[in-house]
C-alpha cells in the first residue's frame, strides 16, 4: 500500500509517494514560475500523473492522495482559497485532482498547510506522541496548526489557526486589515516591512540596511545585518521576539499544549531566539501552563507540509 502527498506553496509544487510507515519512496517537484488560476491547476494534474506513472513503474498501488494548500480548504466543497495564487479565491482543486485519476479508485483529501504542518510533525516530527501540540508557521505569512486531543482544530468554517490576525497591539491601524497585526510585524515579510518603516523614521541611521533600496530589503537582509551587530536589525528583531513571545503566551493560556513547534522559512535563522521567546512568553502566560510546555524548532524543515499531506492521505483510508 502507498499514498501520495502534494504540497502547494507560493513558488513550487512538491509531491511524494509514501509507504504506510512514512518512508518517501519517490519525490518530485515542479516550479510555479508565476503561474496563476487554472494554469496552477494544470500543474497539479501534471504532477499527479507523473507520480502515478512513477508508482506504476515501481509496482506501487496508490490508495489515497493528500493535498496541502496555502490558505483555506473548504472540506464540504473541495474548493480552496489560496491568497498567494491569483485566481484561487474559490478554486475547484478537488475537481482538478479527480480529473487526473481517470479509471483509478483513489481517495482524495485536501487540507490547509496549517493542518498539514502539525499532522506532519505529529507523524514524523517533534510532535510525535503528542495529543495537544501547535505548529507555528512563520514564513512569508503566519499560521498555526493546532492539535487538540489528537485532532486538528479547524473551526466551524475550516478557518481555524489563522493567527496572523491575533490582536497584539493597539490602537488598530488600517494597515493591519489585509494580514493582521501579528503577521504585519513578525512574519518574514513583516520583519522586512518593519525594517523599512524604521529606516524611514530614523534618517540618522547609517548602518548596513541603508546600503540597499528600502523596497528591496528582505528578512534575509535583516538577519544578515543582525549577524553584523547592526542596531536597526537588533531593534526590528527584538520587536519580533516580543510578538512571538506574546503569541506563545496566548496559545499556552488558551490551549495548554505539550509543545509549540516553530517552523517556516523564518525558523531558520530565528531559531537562535527560542530562549528569548520563552522568556518573553513567561511574562504574559498562565504561570502553570507555561512551565509545562516545550518550545522546539521543526526537524522536518521544508517537508513538514508534504509529510503532513502524506499522513492526511493515509489517515483518510481509515475514515468512512
Amino acid at each position: 500500500m502507498a499514498v501520495m502527498g502534494l504540497d502547494l506553496g507560493g513558488t513550487k509544487l512538491s509531491g511524494a509517494i509514501f509507504n504506510e510507515d512514512g518512508k518517501i519512496l519517490y519525490k518530485d517537484m515542479l516550479p510555479l514560475e508565476g503561474k496563476k488560476g487554472k494554469a496552477v491547476g494544470e500543474l497539479v494534474k501534471t504532477l499527479v500523473k507523473r507520480l502515478l506513472d512513477a508508482g506504476d513503474e515501481k509496482e506501487l498501488e496508490i490508495n489515497a492522495i493528500g493535498a496541502c494548500v496555502p490558505g483555506i480548504s473548504y472540506s464540504k466543497t473541495g474548493r480552496v482559497w489560496a491568497p498567494n495564487i491569483p485566481g484561487w479565491d474559490n478554486y475547484p482543486l478537488l475537481e482538478d485532482i479527480n480529473s487526473a485519476l481517470t479509471g483509478r479508485n483513489i481517495k482524495v483529501k485536501i487540507d490547509s498547510d496549517r493542518a498539514c504542518y502539525i499532522l506532519g510533525e505529529n507523524w514524523q516530527g517533534k510532535a510525535k506522541g503528542c495529543k495537544d501540540a501547535i505548529f507555528l508557521a512563520v514564513g512569508t505569512g503566519i499560521g498555526a496548526g493546532i492539535l487538540v486531543n489528537g485532532e486538528v482544530l479547524r473551526g466551524s468554517q475550516d478557518i481555524g489557526g489563522a493567527i496572523g490576525w491575533l490582536a497584539l497591539d493597539r490602537p488598530f491601524y488600517q494597515k493591519y486589515a489585509t494580514c493582521g497585526c501579528f503577521e504585519y510585524h513578525a512574519s518574514g515579510e513583516g520583519i522586512a516591512r518593519v525594517a523599512r518603516e524604521f529606516l524611514t523614521e530614523d534618517p540618522e541611521y547609517k548602518g548596513e540596511l541603508r546600503n540597499k533600496p528600502a523596497g528591496e530589503i528582505t528578512s534575509h537582509d535583516v538577519f544578515k545585518a543582525l549577524d553584523n551587530k547592526d542596531p536597526l536589525a537588533e531593534e526590528v528583531l527584538n520587536l519580533a521576539v516580543e510578538f512571538w513571545g506574546m503569541t506563545v503566551a496566548n496559545l499556552v493560556s488558551l490551549f495548554n499544549p505539550e509543545k509549540i513547534i516553530f517552523g517556516g522559512g523564518v525558523f531558520g535563522p530565528a531559531a537562535r531566539f527560542m530562549h528569548d521567546i520563552m522568556n518573553e512568553a513567561r511574562k504574559w502566560a498562565q504561570p502553570i501552563s507555561i512551565n509545562q510546555v516545550a518550545l522546539e524548532v521543526s526537524a522536518l524543515g521544508g517537508d513538514a507540509g508534504l509529510i503532513g499531506a502524506g499522513f492526511l492521505a493515509l489517515r483518510s483510508l481509515s475514515e468512512n
